[in-house]
């Protein structure tokens, strides 16, 4: 390692990857400006420590920036510094990963600047769904910065003096960062969604190299394989209880009961992340309709149905999954769609995107019904009809388009209790349980929940070869 990555910027580098495994690229670049006496000030680096190394024996690219140099502002030769490692990654297909401390915009460079700024934008958007994108906010990353991480396919952030924002708080008509800190973690993380990971710079890092040990190099490359030594047709008991909370579900199935979980502070009522089966990484999407704390008591329930946020979040999950040839494991119980005047605004349109990623997804794809599945929300919910290859269900799931007693309740208004009583069991019979929908065709195989974790190892294992031709487009419009 040179000496000019000796900093902060430099040992955040050295603590992210393989010890001694950095190679600088770009280290004796310094600003070319000279507008405002600009060459008359030291730029050791531009302030950005651009290179390469390895995240346990695999190639990452990666740049650092350093707010001891003009305040990490991002200047001309600094945009174009990144923009050349994004070039590299690209050429050998290899992660990027930005780790941000800026202050924004370089005043004293202008328009260079600004053009860079785009620039780099660009490299990033041509580089979205070729490799994996990482960035980590660790200081302050302000207006148009808050643009990368948005164009990144993950964003961790530390947690306590971090800054994230488009418009800082105090600037937002009838807020303080006293009131509401619109820029800290908790708010990215919890309100907007941007943020998927909070923690110290310590658990950043490490959770960076766990995410990078998931992700395959490249949409070229295999997803990573891990040998298994986990019991691929373990009995997972007691499996049932948990699902309500499907952040444990999963966990209890998944290789070593170890579960990446993406987004998590976000749209809780859905369960976004990657596990491995069998030693190969597979993306889960679940509902959840309960939280579960360390003590083993529920702490917060949710309604089993799709809201805005939580269709959104998966969505994009799913088309990352895609993108990168990830095969997706979802688990339903969904009801319905939120209902209220907040949620009615968006539902339609999230839900919508949250069909279209399901049915656009070639990979192959594993649906699990753990509970109810009722109407348009189940749908939705990677199902056989949008293009589900294996669709198991839990023996006492419920499949149909609404509750049997409600059902019951429709089609025979006015009559007694017991008539209706007696149709509702009719109903749930004939047209609702896991049964009725297997003997139509829309379930594959009725299992019992501790068997879960061997039905949809074997289901990935024969969907390895899966090749699945679409009519030939440029791209979607949903």
């Amino acid at each position: 390692m040179s000496s000019t990555t000796q900093n902060l910027a430099g040992k955040r580098i050295a603590s992210l990857l393989d010890e001694n495994s950095f190679v600088e690229v770009g280290g004796y670049v310094t600003a070319r400006n000279t507008d405002f006496n600009l060459q008359a000030q030291e730029t050791p680096g531009d302030g950005v420590v651009t290179g390469y190394g390895l995240i346990d024996g695999n190639l990452v690219y990666v740049y650092s920036q350093d707010a001891a140099v003009l305040g990490g502002t991002i200047g001309e030769m600094h945009a174009k510094k990144i923009a050349g490692i994004y070039d590299m990654a690209l050429k050998m297909g290899a992660p990027v990963i930005g780790l941000i401390d800026c202050a924004g915009l370089r005043l004293q460079e202008a328009t260079d600047a600004l053009n860079a700024f785009g620039e780099l934008y660009l490299k990033q958007t041509i580089a979205s769904g070729i490799v994996p994108q990482i960035t980590a906010v660790l200081g302050r990353c302000g207006g148009g910065l808050a643009l990368v991480p948005g164009l990144t396919d993950f964003t961790f952030m530390e947690g306590s003096k971090a800054e994230l924002f488009v418009n800082a708080p105090n600037t937002l008509d009838g807020n303080t960062k006293e009131k509401c800190d619109t820029a800290s973690a908790a708010f990215q993380s919890e309100e907007s969604g941007l943020v998927d990971f909070v923690g110290t710079e310590e658990e950043i890092f490490a959770q960076i190299r766990e995410l990078v040990a998931m992700l395959p190099a490249n949409n070229e490359d295999d997803a990573p394989y891990e040998e298994c030594t986990d019991d691929m047709n373990r009995v997972c008991a007691d499996l049932a209880n948990a699902a309500g909370d499907t952040s444990i579900l999963v966990s209890s199935i998944a290789d070593d009961n170890n579960f990446v979980e993406v987004k998590a502070a976000y749209a809780k009522d859905m369960v976004t992340g990657f596990v491995r089966l069998g030693g190969t990484t597979v993306g889960v999407v679940a509902n959840r309709s309960q939280i579960v704390g360390e003590d083993g008591e529920v702490a917060e329930n949710f309604d089993s149905v799709l809201t805005p946020q939580g269709a959104e979040k998966a969505a994009g999950f799913v088309n990352f999954c895609d993108a990168f040839d990830i095969p997706v494991l979802t688990f339903t119980n969904v009801t319905g769609f939120k209902a209220c005047k907040c949620a009615e605004k968006r539902v339609a349109k999230a839900v919508a995107k949250l069909t279209y990623a399901f049915a656009n997804a070639t990979v192959p794809k594993v649906n699990v019904i753990i509970g109810k599945a009722f109407g348009s929300a189940y749908v939705a919910m990677n199902s056989k009809a949008i293009g589900a290859d294996l669709t198991f269900a839990w023996s006492q799931a419920q499949i149909g388009m609404m509750d049997a007693q409600l059902a019951a309740k429709i089609m025979y208004a006015g009559e007694n209790n017991t008539v209706i009583n007696e149709k509702a069991a009719e109903y749930a019979a004939l047209q609702s349980s896991a049964m009725s929908a297997a003997r139509r065709g829309y379930v594959d195989t009725i299992i019992e929940a501790e068997d879960t974790r061997k039905y949809v190892i074997g289901a990935f294992e024969m969907l390895y070869t899966k090749r699945d031709e679409r009519p030939s487009k440029k791209h979607g419009t949903v």
